[in-house]
Formats: C-alpha cells, structure tokens, sequence
C-alpha cells in the first residue's frame, strides 16, 4: 500500500514547502547571529565609559534628585552618624526626632542636655551645612523630655507658687 505523500496529506502546498521551512530557519539564525554579536560588543565594551558600574551611583543621584528623596536621605544620614556630629557624650543623651519644613527638631533625654544642645545650635547649624549638602535646615529645635498632663496641668493652675 502506498501512502500519500505528505504536503498532500497536511494540504500544504508544494511549493511553498521550502521557503516556509527555509524562513523559519533563517529567522532562528539571525536571531542567535545577533544575539552573538550582542554578547561581543558586551565583552568589548566591559569597562568603558558608559559601561562602568560607578555610573550606578550617578543614575541613583539622579532618580534621589529627581524623586526629591535627598532631604529624607541626608536627614537618615544625620541619625546615622549623629555621634560624628555632636561627639559621643552628647549623642548618648540625644537623637534626631524629626525633620519638617526645614526645621530639624532634635529630642533630648533631660533638660540639662537640652541647655548644652540649646549652646551648640551655631556650631551644629554650620556642622551639618558643611557636611550635608542639600539639606536645607532654617531652624534647630531643641526639646528636653516630654512632661505629663498632670504635670502640666498642675503648673498651669498655679499650684506651683
């Protein structure tokens, strides 16, 4: 018994048989041809400019810039390394409690050491221009430790005399 053969079996046609296989052939070959000479231009171009992996630090500037993350991350730089800035004495008794509208505002476990913060407001003020660039800090707030209600409210009555 002899079979059909087949293009007449799948009714393709005969003559477009060839190219539509040699087509697909020739689609794959480019493709990997040009995927090969990707991966040679990568190797050639490994550590030229515009290739380098410093550029990161510059695309992440300018999506921070962009974003305007930089105020936000200066003021966690500033919580970071607050013993650099003000010594380690005071930053042990001391922490950076918030920053809004260019006032930074820095909370303080007693009164004393919110008078000595209180002292160094102009040498800070110039200590974190200098070295955080692009925070732009008009007011430094200084606060001691929160009183109660009932302390409060006791001094406003007047028991206090």
């Amino acid at each position: 018994m002899m079979e059909r053969p087949i293009d007449l079996a799948l009714n393709l046609d005969a003559r477009k048989l060839p190219s539509q296989v040699f087509e697909r052939l020739t689609k794959r070959s480019i493709l990997r041809r040009d995927r090969a000479q990707c991966e040679r231009e990568a190797w050639e171009n490994f550590g030229k400019p515009n290739r380098d992996p410093a550029q990161l630090g510059g695309t992440l500037d300018a999506i921070a810039v962009g974003r305007q993350w930089v105020p936000h991350l200066k003021v966690a730089q500033l919580r970071t390394h607050w013993d650099e800035v003000v010594g380690a004495g005071i930053a042990a008794h001391s922490y950076v409690d918030d920053f809004r509208d260019g006032v930074l505002t820095i909370h303080t476990e007693s009164g004393a050491w919110a008078t000595q913060l209180t002292y160094l407001i102009p040498a800070l003020t110039q200590t974190i221009r200098e070295r955080l660039e692009g925070l732009e800090v008009k007011e430094i707030k200084v606060t001691g430790p929160r009183t109660s209600r009932f302390a409060q409210r006791y001094r406003h009555r007047g028991y206090n005399r």
